[in-house]
C-alpha cells in the first residue's frame, strides 16, 4: 500500500506533506516547486489556498488606489518600502506565512530589528525573497472567499506578529468599508472617526477615508481621500 505524499488542490496545487509545519512550509515557498498562481497562506497550522480570480474592481482597482497614495506617501518620506502582490510575510512568533494585499515596511522596522528581509537562496545584493517579524502596516481587501480570514484568523495573527497598524478593507458593500486598526491591550481596535468619517492612521500621520463611485460602464471608481 502507498503512502501519501503530497496533497493536490483542484488539480492545480501540489501541497508536499512534509511543509505541514512553518519552517516547512517557509522552504517550500522558497524552492522551485511552490506554484506560481494562487494564494497560499500558512496560519496558525492551518495552509489555505485560495485560486478564485480577484474581482477586478472590488479588489483589483482599489488596491491600486491604496498603494498609489500610500507609496507616494512612503517614497516622499524616504520612510521605505511598500509592497503589493506575492510579497510574502512571515513570523515564526504569530505562525503565519502569508501574502497580505498592501505590506509597508519601513527603515526603521529594519533598524529596531522589527523585522528583516530574507535574501534569496543564491542571489546576490539587494536580492530577497521574504519579509520576517512586523511590518509596520499590513491592508486586507476582502473578497467573498476569504471573509472569515481576514476579519479574524489574518488580524488576530498580526496582533501576535506585533505589526502596529492593520487596515480592513471591503468593497462589496454598497457603501465600501476601509476600517483603520491600531493595536488595543488584547487586540486590534478601529481608530476614531471624525465627523466627515476620517480615521487616522498613527503610522502615516494622518486621516483616511474611501469614496466610491460608479463609471461609465457600470464600473467602480475608487478615491482613497487623505486628511492632515
Amino acid at each position: 500500500m502507498n503512502t501519501a505524499t503530497s496533497v493536490v488542490f483542484q488539480e492545480r496545487i501540489e501541497i508536499p506533506l512534509d511543509v505541514l509545519s512553518l519552517d516547512g512550509f517557509r522552504r517550500w515557498t522558497r524552492s522551485e516547486h511552490f506554484p506560481e498562481e494562487g494564494r497560499i497562506d500558512f496560519v496558525g497550522g492551518r495552509i489555505e489556498v485560495d485560486m478564485a480570480p480577484e474581482d477586478l474592481f472590488c479588489h483589483g482597482t482599489l488596491k491600486s488606489e491604496i498603494a498609489a497614495v500610500l507609496q507616494r506617501r512612503v517614497k516622499q518620506g524616504g520612510r521605505g518600502h511598500l509592497f503589493i502582490d506575492r510579497t510574502r510575510v512571515s513570523s515564526p512568533q504569530a505562525d503565519f506565512s502569508v501574502e497580505p494585499d498592501v505590506v509597508f515596511l519601513s527603515y526603521e522596522a529594519l533598524k529596531t530589528g522589527r523585522a528583516r528581509l530574507i535574501p534569496k537562496s543564491g542571489g546576490g545584493p539587494g536580492r530577497y525573497v521574504e519579509i520576517e517579524g512586523a511590518p509596520d502596516l499590513i491592508v486586507e481587501i476582502v473578497s467573498d472567499t476569504s471573509v472569515t480570514k481576514d476579519t479574524r484568523r489574518l488580524p488576530t495573527a498580526y496582533f501576535q506578529a506585533g505589526v502596529p497598524e492593520f487596515w480592513l478593507v471591503d468593497a462589496r458593500p454598497k457603501k465600501p468599508l476601509l476600517i483603520v486598526h491600531q493595536r488595543g491591550p488584547e487586540g486590534y481596535v478601529p481608530a476614531p472617526c471624525s465627523e466627515d468619517g476620517f480615521q487616522r492612521s498613527e503610522v502615516f500621520g494622518c486621516g483616511f477615508r474611501l469614496e466610491c463611485r460608479r463609471g461609465p460602464f457600470d464600473d467602480l471608481v475608487f478615491d482613497l481621500q487623505e486628511q492632515e
